[in-house]
This record gives C-alpha cells, structure tokens and sequence, in this order.
C-alpha cells in the first residue's frame, strides 16, 4: 500500500532567521483506508478483554470505590510519564492534608489530573458532547495551580510550540502552527461526531488519540489530555459503563516504542501498526485491571471475615475499615472527624486492626500517627514505583 497520501504537509517557518518545518496531519480517517484486516486479530481480543472487565466490575460491592482508586492511579501513571515523582502514598498524604515527601508541584499535578478526569465524567454524563469545549474546561481544571498555571490554562495556543529539543529548531517533532490550529482541531471535533466511515470505536479512539498528540493544540499538558481523552471516549459512547481502563501504565511501560509509533504515523503513515500496538495495550490493561479487580475483592472479603471475629468491638472496626477501603492512608483524629466517631472508639478500631495485620503505622510519630492499608496498597501501587 502506498502510504504517501496519508502523510502530512510541512509548513516552513523560522524565528530568529533559524529555519524550522511544522507538520499539519491530514484529517481523519486516513486515506488510503485503513486495511482492518491486519486489525482484526487484536481488535477482537481487546473488544472480548473490555467485556471481561465491564462484566467483572458488576461484581464489585462498591464500584465507586473501585473507580475513586483507580482514577488516582491512572493521574499517577500519566503524570509519571511527564516526569512528576509523586508516588501513590504521596498523593493520599497530600489529599489527607498531610505533607507529601516530595516538591507539592508534582503533587499537584496529579491532583489536578484527578480533577479534570471526574469533571470531564460527571460532564458527559450530564449529557455534555464531548467538544473542543469540553477539552478546553478539562485543560483549565488539569493546569490550575502548580507548573502549568503560566502555560495559558484552558486555552488553545496561539504560539508554536516543539517536542524534544530546546527549539523548534532543534526539535525531534514541531507540530501544527498556530495558523492552522484550529482548522486542524475542527476537523478533529467532527471527525469524533462522524459515523458514516462506521469504524469500530477502539479504532476511532487510537486515532483520536495520534491526531491530538500530533496537533498538540495546548503549550502544556497535551500528553496527560491526549491519555485522559482515551477513557472519555469510551464511556462516552457506552462501550464502558464505568471509566476502568487506563492505558498509562502500558504507555509508560513501553514509553519508547509508543512515542515512536506517533512519530511513524507522521513519517510513514503507519496507522496500521499503531492501531496493533494500541489495541494490544487495551487487551493487556483490561486484563490487568480484571485481575486488579477480583484480587481486591478478595483482599476485601478475607479480611471483613477475621474483623467479623472480634465481638463487640467488630461494628466499629467494620466502619473504621470501609473507611480505609477508600481513604487507604489515615489518621486517627481524621477518621474520629469523617465518621463522627469518639477517638477512643476509633483508637480501639484502628488498635484492632493493626493486630489482625490489616493496618500498619508507617509514619513513626508519637501523636497523629498514619496508619496504612498496606496490602491494599500494595495492590494499588503496582506499575508505579
């Protein structure tokens, strides 16, 4: 197949008299047309795999609980690919209101990415289309405070920006110019509401998703988006009820291989080999968090059944435990505060639970010691460290 035609056009420019070529893309879907075939194979297992998971959350006593977890995860992973350090327990102190071990920038970072993945949610839901609107108000949540408060929060660019390098003449990719962001990003928006090319919508998606990255229409966080996109996408169209894949974690696993997969798609036209790799990554994060799921199910159920032993004190230490279910990281005032609980009843509980081996203390101090959930997470901070 001759690939020529779905390859961009550059555009010549220069700043101060050093010569540089930004890449416009060609629209959406590429021409000539995909060769599904070389697809079908890894669409069908990723599609099955997506099944699995969507039926095994079903099974989940508390599904929010799982998604509440999960989104922290997804905002860690996506932000560690930009280089933050803030670990799991780093964002949970921080949420505690307790200080993290790390600069509050990083920290911040995922925060906000939690943010603007629930607004972004709680938006579509509402019925909201999926617009470069919406895009917009999740980039102002995702940049609000910390490094990116300079970086024109919510605002589409008006200047060149480049990957790699230290100008765009240096640049390992500079992508679309100013001048025709929005005509690119116009057609990207309708590209997103267009069926008639009837195209299976994990395609759609990983194409989405190179089309963002490669406009890149914001002077900051167009990786973090361009991901977080990925998971709107599919619970908008109902292909997942609930927001449980997370490709990040793949991403950052094979961070080489997936940027230079982008870049094959604009030197070659690559789709085909992009798409193969992007749907091996959703089999192999749906069946990652379809094992995540049921292992925390167990961890759950197996340790409600030794609190179940205790007697009279059980009723408290079952409340002080779902707590910790969602808030895996905690303090005794914190908990006697969010469950209107005496702090002696609560000091029991949490006595209690570290002597059923369920909590460990993990900061050392003498007063307002945190306790930790730590098989929990254990399980919530695989792929992060």
């Amino acid at each position: 197949m001759n690939n020529k035609a779905r390859l961009g056009t550059y555009i010549s420019n220069n700043i101060g008299g050093e010569k540089y070529q930004s890449f416009v893309p060609q629209k959406l879907p590429p021409e000539p047309s995909l060769n599904l075939e070389k697809l079908y194979s890894n669409l069908d297992k990723a599609t099955k795999a997506l099944g699995r998971l969507d039926n095994v959350t079903e099974f989940v006593p508390n599904i929010e609980l799982f998604i509440y977890m999960y989104i922290r995860k997804e905002a860690l992973l996506s932000s560690q690919i930009e280089g933050t350090q803030s670990s799991f327990s780093d964002l949970l102190l921080y949420e505690n209101k307790e200080q993290p071990g790390v600069p509050i920038d990083d920290v911040e970072e995922v925060s906000n990415y939690v943010a603007a993945i629930n607004y972004g949610l709680k938006k579509l839901k509402s019925g909201f289309p999926l617009s470069l609107r919406l895009i917009k108000e999740i980039h102002a949540i995702l940049l609000k405070g910390g490094r990116g408060s300079n970086k024109e929060p919510g605002n589409f660019r008006r200047s060149q920006n480049w990957i790699g390098g230290t100008r765009p003449g240096n640049a390992r990719f500079v992508p679309t110019p100013p001048e025709k962001l929005m005509e690119c990003l116009g057609e990207f928006e309708k590209f997103i509401h267009d069926d008639k090319y009837k195209l299976p919508l994990l395609i759609k998606t990983g194409l989405l998703h190179v089309q963002f990255e490669t406009i890149h229409p914001f002077l900051d966080g167009n990786g973090r988006l361009g991901r977080l996109l990925i998971t709107l996408l599919l619970c908008d169209n109902g292909t997942l009820k609930d927001p449980v894949l997370y490709l990040s974690l793949y991403f950052k696993k094979h961070r080489e291989v997936y940027y230079d997969h982008l870049q094959s798609v604009r030197t070659k036209g690559a789709w085909e080999e992009w798409l193969n790799f992007f749907l091996e990554g959703v089999t192999e994060t749906a069946e990652q968090a379809t094992k995540t799921t049921s292992r925390m199910v167990t961890l759950f159920n197996k340790d409600e059944e030794k609190i179940k032993k205790l007697g009279r004190a059980k009723e408290s230490a079952l409340k002080v435990f779902e707590h910790f279910k969602s808030r895996p990281l905690n303090s005794v005032p914190s908990i006697t505060k969010r469950l209107k609980m005496t702090a002696p009843t609560a000091r029991a509980s949490v006595n209690h639970l570290v002597k059923l081996g369920i909590l460990k203390e993990i900061s050392g101090k003498q007063r307002d010691k945190m306790f930790s959930y730590k098989a929990y997470m254990d399980i919530l901070n695989e792929g992060t460290n």
